[in-house]
C-alpha cells in the first residue's frame, strides 16, 4: 500500500508549526493501514470452536469443509449375525462449508424409529430443510432412519438450530475421544485393493472415493465435493476370516446400472437407491450396498464397483 504524505517546506516544518487536522487523522490511521491483516481466520476459528462448543463435538477440517459427528455409540445395532460398529454404519454428521457469515450446512442424522417424528418436527421449528429421509441398509435390527438436511447462513445460528434437533435424539453428547484401540484389520491389503488410502480403529477401515466428475451446482451455489456427493466405504472385521461393509457410492445417472451390476455380480447387496440433495445439477443418485465375506473377496467386489462408477 502507498500512502502519499504532505511534503512540508523547511519553514512550516518547526516543531512548533502543527499540521492541520485532516493530516493529523491520516497520521494516526497509518498503524491500522499498514497492520497485517490476519484477523479473517483468526475469527473463522473462533467460530468454529463455537460451533464445536454448541454441538458438543469437536470440530475436524477435512475436504474443503467442517465436520462434526455425532457417531450413534449408544446403539447396538445388528445384520443377521453381525453386531454392527457405530464407525461402520451409525455415523451421524454435520458439515459446514464456506465462510462462517455466509456458510452452507448438510448432513446426516442417524435416528430409531421413535425418534424419527420428534426430530423432524424440530427440524421444520429450526427452519433447516430436509433433503432426503430412508433406509441405508435393509434388515438391520433395530430399524435405523437416515435424515439428510440442509441449511444456509451464519454458521453459529444455524448450529445452534441443529442443536436443538440432535438433542432430541439419545446420541451421546459431549462426543469424548478416548485412545484408539488398536488396529486389527489389514489396512494394507484394503489399500493397496481399493487403491486410496484411509483411516482405521479397531476392526474398522474407512474409505472414501470422488467418482462424480466436474462441478455440481445446488440452488446456485458450487458443492464442496467431499461435503455433498463424497463415496464412503467402510470395511469391519467379523473375524480373522470373515469382514462386512457397507457405504455408499454417489454416481451420475448413467453409471447407476453399472454399479449395482458390479455388486451384483461379485455378490454385494445394494440395499438402497436414491437422492440425498433436492435441486442439484447434475442429478446425483446414491448406492448403498451390504457385504459379507472372506476380506479378500469383499474387496474385490468393491474395487468392481468403484471402477464401475468411474
Amino acid at each position: 500500500m502507498t500512502i502519499s504524505l504532505p511534503v512540508l517546506s523547511a519553514r512550516r516544518s518547526s516543531s512548533r508549526q502543527r499540521l492541520t487536522r485532516p493530516w493529523r487523522l491520516v497520521l494516526l490511521a497509518l498503524p491500522l493501514l499498514l497492520a497485517p491483516r490476519g484477523g479473517s481466520a483468526q475469527g473463522a476459528a473462533a467460530t468454529w470452536g463455537e460451533v464445536a462448543r454448541i454441538l458438543q463435538t469437536p470440530a475436524v477440517a477435512t475436504g474443503g469443509y467442517q465436520r462434526f459427528n455425532f457417531p450413534r455409540r449408544d446403539v447396538t445395532m445388528r445384520m443377521g449375525d453381525v453386531t454392527v460398529s457405530p464407525m461402520l454404519a451409525l455415523g451421524g454428521w454435520a458439515g459446514f462449508s464456506g465462510e462462517p457469515s455466509d456458510a452452507m450446512l448438510m448432513g446426516d442424522l442417524v435416528v430409531t424409529r421413535d425418534e424419527l417424528q420428534p426430530v423432524l418436527a424440530e427440524l421444520a421449528r429450526q427452519e433447516i430443510g430436509v433433503t432426503s429421509i430412508h433406509n441405508h441398509l435393509a434388515g438391520e435390527s433395530p430399524s435405523i432412519t437416515y435424515i439428510h438436511f440442509h441449511g444456509e447462513g451464519d454458521a453459529v445460528t444455524l448450529a445452534r438450530r441443529l442443536d436443538r434437533a440432535v438433542a432430541l435424539t439419545k446420541a451421546p453428547r459431549p462426543v469424548t475421544s478416548s485412545a484408539p484401540p488398536p488396529v486389527t484389520i489389514d489396512t494394507a491389503l484394503v489399500h493397496r485393493t481399493m487403491g486410496v488410502t484411509g483411516r482405521a480403529s479397531g476392526a474398522v477401515s474407512q474409505l472414501a472415493f470422488q467418482l462424480v466428475p466436474g462441478t455440481v451446482t445446488m440452488h446456485g451455489k458450487v458443492l464442496v465435493p467431499a461435503l455433498a456427493y463424497g463415496s464412503p466405504v467402510n470395511i469391519q472385521m467379523v473375524d480373522a476370516t470373515r469382514a462386512v461393509a457397507t457405504g455408499d457410492f454417489a454416481v451420475g445417472e448413467h453409471h447407476v446400472d453399472p454399479v449395482v451390476r458390479a455388486l451384483a455380480t461379485n455378490g454385494i447387496t445394494a440395499t438402497a437407491v436414491h437422492s440425498h440433495l433436492v435441486g442439484e445439477s447434475p442429478r446425483i443418485y446414491y448406492i448403498h450396498f451390504w457385504a459379507d465375506g472372506a476380506l479378500p473377496e469383499v474387496l474385490k467386489g468393491l474395487r468392481a464397483a468403484v471402477d464401475a462408477g468411474r
